[in-house]
This record gives C-alpha cells, sequence and structure tokens, in this order.
C-alpha cells in the first residue's frame, strides 16, 4: 500500500492475543503481503469480510493448526491496509509457529503499536482515538473503560476539533481586519469578537476541566499515608483496602519500607502508600525506610497526615506533629486524619481536632468512608460530571497552553494592542490543539507514543 508520500509500507505480523494459554489465539498480518500470505497459509482464496474455516500449513504442506481465518480488504480495515487474522487455538507454542510461518511468507515482526500508528497513519483514526485504544486495554475500572470508549468513539476529538474550528473562524474575521484597513472597522471596539473570545476562552476552561478529570481515571492518583512511628497508618490503610495488607504492631518503627495497595473509590483508582514512621532514626534501615517516605510524599497527589486522637490533649506530641507538618512538601495538598477515635471518651468523641480534619477509627470503622470521599473530593474528581473522556497528561498540557494563548488574546483586546498580536495568539492556540488530534505532531512524539502500546495493538 501506497502512503501519502508515495512510499509503499512492508508487511508486518505479531501474536494479537495476550500471552499465556487460551481457547483462542490470534496472529495479525497487515500489508500489501497480506493476500498472498492468506492464500499460502490456507491454500485457499479467501473472500473480504467472511470468517473461512481453515488449515495453517507449513512449507511441506503440513498443517501447523486449524481454525478460522479473516481477510480485510484495504481501505476497509483497521489500519486502512489489507489485514489478515488467522485465529487458531491460544497456546504459545502453536502460536509461535504459526508467526514464524507468516514471517517466512514475507512479513517481519510488528513493533509495538505499529498496527494502531498505521491505522493513525492512514487516517483511521486520529492521534487520540489511537491512545484510547490502549486506554481502553488498560483500563483500571468500569468508568475508566467506559470513557475510554468514548474516546476512542472521537466524543474527545470532536470536542477538540469544534474548538479549532471557533478559532479559526475567529481568527480569519480579525484577519479580515488586518487584510481590509480601509474598511476602517475597528474590529477592537467591538464588543463581539470580545465576547467570542471569552466564549472560546471559557470553553477551553471546561475542557481543560473535564481533562483533568478524565486524566485522573486514566492515571489513578496517589495517596500517601505519613506522620509519627506508631500512629495507625498501617491499620489505617488496612482498614481502607479492607484486608490485612500491612503489619501491624504496637511497636514503633515496625514499617521500613513503603508498602502500596491500590483501591476504587468513586470509580478512580487510587493507590495508596503506607510508610515509614516520620523522625530522626539511628537504625540504618528505618533511616533507609524515612528518606523513601520523604520521596514518596514528593510524589503524592495527596498526603494522609496521620495523628493520635488519644494524643490531641499532649501539647508536647501536638508540637512534634505540627513540626512533621510543616515539613510536607509545599504544594502536595494535605487531609490531616485522627486515628484511634475509638479510645477517646464519651466527652472527647465530638472532634479534639480542626474543622477540617478527619476523625477515624482503623479498628472500628468509623469515619472511613467520610476519609475516601474526602479524599475524592480534596483532588477535585467529580464522579457525576458528565461529558467526560479519557484524557492523558499531554492532552491536558495542550488544553492548558491553548487556553493561555486564549487568555493572551483577551488581555491584548483589552489593552488594545494590535489585530496582528491577537491573531497570532489564536493560531498558536489551534496549533496546541491540534496536538491532541495529530493534526499538528512530529515524529518523535509518534514513537514515543506508539512505543508504549502492546504489540499486536
Amino acid at each position: 500500500m501506497e502512503t501519502s508520500d508515495g512510499t509503499v509500507r512492508d508487511t508486518i505480523a505479531a501474536v494479537a492475543t495476550a500471552p499465556g494459554v487460551g481457547g483462542i489465539g490470534v496472529v495479525r498480518i497487515s500489508g500489501p503481503a497480506a493476500p498472498i500470505i492468506a492464500s499460502k497459509i490456507t491454500g485457499r482464496t479467501l473472500v473480504p469480510r467472511t470468517a473461512t474455516y481453515a488449515l495453517f500449513k507449513d512449507t511441506a504442506g503440513d498443517v501447523i493448526d486449524s481454525g478460522v481465518a479473516v481477510f480485510f480488504a484495504q481501505p476497509n480495515s483497521y489500519t486502512g491496509e489489507d489485514v489478515l487474522e488467522l485465529q487458531g487455538h491460544g497456546g504459545p507454542v502453536v502460536l509461535d509457529m504459526v508467526l514464524s510461518r507468516v514471517i517466512e511468507l514475507g512479513a517481519r515482526p510488528a513493533r509495538a503499536g505499529e498496527f494502531s500508528e498505521r491505522a493513525f497513519l492512514n487516517q483511521k483514526i486520529d492521534l487520540a482515538q489511537a491512545e484510547a485504544v490502549a486506554d481502553l486495554i488498560d483500563a483500571s475500572s468500569q468508568r475508566a473503560a467506559k470513557l475510554a470508549q468514548r474516546s476512542l468513539q472521537g466524543h474527545f476529538s470532536d470536542h477538540v476539533n469544534r474548538l479549532m474550528s471557533e478559532l479559526v473562524e475567529l481568527r480569519a474575521y480579525i484577519e479580515a481586519g488586518i487584510d481590509f484597513p480601509d474598511e476602517e472597522i475597528d474590529l477592537l471596539s467591538e464588543g463581539d469578537v470580545h465576547a467570542r473570545i471569552e466564549r472560546v476562552r471559557e470553553k477551553l476552561n471546561e475542557t481543560v476541566r473535564a481533562a483533568s478529570q478524565g486524566r485522573m481515571l486514566r492515571e489513578g492518583i496517589q495517596v500517601v499515608l505519613a506522620g509519627r512511628p506508631n500512629v495507625g497508618k498501617s491499620s489505617l490503610l488496612n482498614a481502607m483496602v479492607g484486608q490485612e495488607r500491612a503489619i501491624v504492631t504496637n511497636i514503633p518503627g515496625t514499617t521500613r519500607d513503603t508498602v502500596e495497595q491500590d483501591v476504587v473509590m468513586s470509580g478512580m483508582q487510587v493507590t495508596l502508600t503506607d510508610t515509614a514512621g516520620l523522625r530522626d532514626a539511628d537504625d540504618r534501615v528505618e533511616a533507609q525506610g524515612v528518606a523513601r517516605a520523604r520521596a514518596a510524599l514528593d510524589d503524592a497527589d495527596i498526603a494522609l497526615f496521620v495523628r493520635d486522637a488519644g494524643d490531641a490533649a499532649d501539647a508536647s506530641i501536638a508540637a512534634q506533629d505540627d513540626a512533621l507538618l510543616a515539613t510536607l512538601p509545599i504544594g502536595v495538598p494535605v487531609l490531616v486524619v485522627w486515628n484511634k477515635a475509638d479510645l477517646l471518651s464519651a466527652s472527647e468523641n465530638d472532634s479534639p481536632q480542626g474543622t477540617h480534619d478527619i476523625l477515624v477509627s482503623a479498628k472500628t470503622g468509623r469515619g472511613i468512608e467520610d476519609l475516601r470521599g474526602a479524599i475524592v473530593e480534596s483532588v477535585g474528581y467529580d464522579p457525576a460530571q458528565e461529558g467526560l473522556f479519557m484524557a492523558r497528561r499531554r492532552h491536558l498540557g495542550a488544553l492548558e497552553q491553548a487556553s493561555s494563548y486564549v487568555q493572551r488574546a483577551v488581555d491584548l483586546i483589552a489593552a488594545r494592542l494590535g489585530l496582528e498580536l491577537i491573531a497570532e495568539e489564536l493560531r498558536l492556540s489551534t496549533i496546541a490543539l491540534g496536538e491532541i488530534t495529530g493534526e499538528f505532531t512530529t515524529e518523535a512524539l509518534l514513537d514515543q507514543i506508539f512505543s508504549r502500546f502492546c504489540i499486536g495493538k
């Protein structure tokens, strides 16, 4: 098949099903040699888009496997090229034998993500849709899978393309004022231009918020439990997970390393990380654990600073906790969690903590659901928000960049600094959005994106 620049792509092949033993295994082939490979390995001429039972044979004519062969003629295929799928038995040895025969007949092993890359290059899908393929495969919850499917169906891309169209129309309108100065249209004095740019800016900001939600659903968030030794961090992690994941004793310094566990909160994946108690440790192993705790906090999306509710009235311990709290990384949101509420008397049980602190008992389960809700709320995640789509960090970065350019255009209008400058900011905003769908992209970016796909997809 010829590409847009006139070159002819070679034929690629890979096992498209997951490694291991299964009932069915698929070898996928894409490229100009697919029809020839189909006829030679099955001994038959396949009717496009028709499942055909066939024997898959080697060079000597001996049967390697039997199964179903399906041929998709270009351009009506996933990649836009001639595609052959050989669906046989799902054993790694037999699949390797079939793949080896296909390579012998003229294909080469596919790179990671090369099938989806070809689908993008042949304009079967855009870049955001291609990424949604991987996101759907990697989805960690039902909600994440649904949003990835929405992006795969083009909802995210359509939204971005509409924003680009509005920016292009607005830029053309402004440039008309540059090209035809004799008409003496003072566009900067017209409220319509300012209003239109403001509408685009608000739509961009709404999209940034939606993309932020989608990114959290895709990547999850990192929640790190920190505090003095023996305040119940490990017990709290176990209570939130619902199983004994971390070792719990009444000996300070039991936790020497970080312990991670994934849970789902409101459809979002959350990685809880238990850490060594923060203190100056003489023991070299414990000191290394404290250092790892500090490193985990640096990478956290939110920190849970755990305090012992039974020590709330102890001024000395309170001062220690306050000092530790002040050493947490700047920029990382912190929830103060008072554990061991079960040890409080009836008169103390109202709350010894601040207005926004949370009182829990890892032992009885009191306040655990409130803590879950506070974590979700603190990162700005709204599970009820409609119109979401799966998004990646690069999407969010491009949207924020586009929004910043439009904001500059708004500021330029307010300062009456010239149509040329305003038009340029709108042009840069359009380019930033185009990076999401792949309209404006680089080969290095494509390599970075598709290299993270599984082979065979």
